[in-house]
């Protein structure tokens, strides 16, 4: 749906976004990750056309970025834009008309969201009078209540306790199983892992990791596990096939973190130690997505 090729953006000494390219398929839920300030705001607004880039181009399905393309993008920003005098109900409507929906259509729209998030009696309170979760709630319902193909969704759990985060986690899934895409900016890793199909990594400018969660998670497993067991595995005399990273005794029961020796295996690691212990579990560590962006992050660092 989106193909973002060879963007560079300057803004007076600083590069902001440095030859940076990705492609989002339709239908998916695109992780658009990096610390503070590496850049992902840039490129949201190069594509949201609140912004040009110096060079490089974006397609939207093919095309090259227009101001057609406005009406089919949803953009939740994290800084929150809502009219704080302004009554909820005219406020969604009329932020509504902007994307071209009718009065009568828009009503109906909005009066079916507000009924889904239990936002009835929301119409005619001012936003000023709302906590910070529910305005985010109801920037939400603007986000996406024209349809749009592609959702853009900066920071979107911010201000949310963990019962409305999950209610806004279940609306992406339930939308984009009905085709939509998901740009989804985020520094909370586990809705990463939750929600994301692929990811791009951005510090200082620069894309330094790209592909899909899954793909990412493998290649930067490190054949390391953790073992349960009862006895002594020292009598194994295993040292050739892992060595110990941590160990821990809980009620009679240790725990160890082992890592394999180059070419050994878990199975090779339970031959040599069954013979001498009760094994209770034997666990791969697969790191998680916040382990792998901490890790390339501070990689960066020391280049």
């Amino acid at each position: 749906m989106l193909s973002v090729k060879n963007i560079v953006k300057q803004y007076a000494t600083h590069r902001a976004l440095d030859q940076v390219s990705l492609e989002v398929e339709s239908g998916k839920i695109f992780g658009l990750l990096g610390p503070n300030g590496a850049g992902k705001t840039s490129l949201i607004r190069i594509i949201t056309q609140i912004t040009a880039p110096d060079s490089g181009e974006v397609l939207f399905n093919g095309e090259r970025l227009n101001s057609n393309h406005i009406s089919q993008i949803g953009y939740l920003p994290e800084e929150r834009g809502l009219y704080k005098k302004m009554e909820i109900g005219e406020q969604v409507l009329y932020l509504s008309k902007l994307k071209g929906l009718s009065t009568a259509e828009a009503t109906k729209r909005i009066k079916f969201w507000f009924e889904k998030l239990e936002m009835e009696n929301w119409w005619s309170k001012k936003v000023e009078d709302l906590s910070k979760g529910m305005q985010q709630k109801v920037q939400f319902v603007a986000t996406v209540l024209h349809q749009p193909e592609l959702i853009i969704l900066d920071e979107p759990f911010s201000g949310f306790d963990p019962v409305n985060a999950d209610i806004i986690k279940n609306e992406i899934l339930e939308l984009n199983k009905q085709g939509a895409t998901f740009i989804f900016s985020t520094h909370r890793m586990e809705s990463v892992e939750e929600l994301c199909d692929h990811i791009a990594l951005i510090d200082r400018s620069k894309k330094i990791l790209d592909g899909s969660v899954d793909e990412i998670k493998s290649t930067y497993r490190n054949n390391t596990y953790w073992i349960e067991y009862e006895g002594d595995y020292e009598t194994a005399n295993a040292k050739e096939i892992f060595n110990v990273l941590q160990a821990e005794n809980i009620k009679g029961k240790t725990l160890l973190k082992i890592q394999l020796q180059e070419h050994k295996t878990a199975n090779e690691v339970l031959s040599a130690l069954l013979p001498y212990v009760a094994i209770h579990r034997l666990d791969e560590v697969i790191p998680t997505m916040n382990d792998i962006f901490i890790d390339k992050v501070k990689r960066q660092d020391y280049e």
